[in-house]
């Protein structure tokens, strides 16, 4: 393989970029617009595979501007930001890294669960701001053991929240494309039926088009005035501006939001709403797990490399 074959898109962990360098000369592709456009022109042939993640990904003009390429390599279990027609089109592996991420990503959905009901983040902040001393006790929050939750996506993360739940005698349901065989989770047909029967709706679908704004005004409207969601998936799956106009209208008692839909931007009103709680994206962000990711990043593309095949490949 000639030296220049390797394109790094986007920024990736010390770990991935400093080896794709010293190992097979990758080559960096230019951020600025304008560099990026001469590069690719210039240089867009010698590339037959990049190195990139679920966050910035190999988008339809990125992909037409390499015609060799033959596969994308992808840091992280989403793969929503690459042109997936496009490779299946033209025959480009896609490989990604699940089963890895899929405890501190669960962890992540059980941590939002009980912030949100048990109001964790708002009671340490009516501590900070000295309320505790001049208004007396917190307000009352509401439990969390026992409560019906719906996972909108039961795949390997969906799963491993369900088991979670299992520990705090939750009564859990489900949503999914078709039924998973060898769970007794009960399924609901829609995540409208879904939302409409349970107390919590975790969300834990794939993004994509598919899933686009899934969860819509008629799914919030079913969960309730007494319903919290929670989203640890995609921000694209939840229609973001019927779930700001829901939580301020008080039509949803709370949300735990780790996702959102144009990152790293967040809608200012969400900002101010003590009955939500909100992370920067860290479902998966432990030394542990990332490093885990870093490792299998790595192996695909050693695989790729030798074999022509990956270990984790996207089924096209």
């Amino acid at each position: 393989m000639k030296n220049n074959a390797v394109l790094q898109v986007g920024p990736l962990m010390p770990i991935v970029q400093d080896s794709i360098l010293s190992d097979y000369g990758a080559v960096r592709l230019p951020d600025s617009v304008r560099e990026r456009e001469n590069f690719l022109r210039l240089n867009g042939e010698s590339f037959e595979i990049a190195v990139t993640s679920g966050k910035v990904g190999v988008g339809p003009e990125l992909m037409r501007a390499l015609p060799n390429l033959r596969a994308v390599i992808n840091f992280g279990v989403g793969y929503d930001t690459t042109d997936m027609a496009q490779a299946a089109d033209r025959g480009i592996a896609v490989s990604n890294t699940p089963d890895v991420l899929n405890d501190c990503v669960a962890d992540t959905a059980i941590a939002l669960y009980l912030d949100v009901l048990r109001r964790i983040s708002a009671s340490d902040r009516f501590v900070r701001r000295g309320d505790w001393l001049s208004k007396g006790n917190f307000p009352l929050a509401t439990k969390a053991s026992g409560k019906r939750v719906g996972i909108l996506g039961l795949g390997r993360i969906g799963r491993v929240i369900a088991r979670r739940l299992e520990g705090f005698d939750c009564d859990i349901s489900y949503h999914s494309r078709n039924p998973v065989e060898g769970v007794s989770y009960r399924y609901e047909a829609s995540p409208r039926e879904l939302a409409a029967d349970c107390d919590v709706l975790i969300v834990a679908a794939a993004g994509g088009p598919d899933s686009a704004k899934l969860v819509d005004v008629e799914v919030l409207n079913a969960l309730g005035p007494e319903g919290y969601l929670i989203n640890i998936a995609r921000g694209s799956v939840v229609d973001e501006e019927a779930l700001v106009a829901a939580l301020l209208a008080g039509r949803l008692a709370g949300a735990g939001l780790d996702v959102f839909a144009d990152e790293p931007k967040v809608p200012e009103d969400l900002l101010a709403l003590d009955n939500v709680v909100l992370l920067p994206h860290l479902g998966s962000g432990t030394h542990e797990t990332r490093t885990a990711m870093a490792e299998l990043t790595l192996a695909n593309l050693r695989s790729f490399i030798t074999t022509g095949s990956m270990l984790t490949a996207v089924q096209l």
